[in-house]
């Protein structure tokens, strides 16, 4: 009885081992593909935000407004 314990004790580790020997090597492999092909960044960074002119500014607020208005329920007449 202790040996078929023991046995599936090991294989459950082997298992465990064999899983982190796959998830080593699909790392080692991204980590040699960025070499090889010069691609080092690994995030992303988004442009910085550009300035918009005022007028474009109280646009964005005017409708800011209204979407607010219309999702509380509140219609106003222009």
């Amino acid at each position: 009885m202790i040996e078929l314990l023991w046995g599936t004790f090991v294989f459950i580790l082997r298992a465990i081992y064999v899983v982190l020997e796959i998830v080593v090597f699909v790392s080692d492999i991204r980590q040699l593909w960025r070499w090889m092909t010069g691609n080092s960044s690994t995030v992303e960074v988004p442009p910085e935000p550009k300035i918009i002119s005022p007028a474009a500014q109280r646009a964005l607020d005017e409708a800011k407004q209204r979407r607010n208005h219309a999702a509380s329920g509140t219609v106003q007449a222009s």
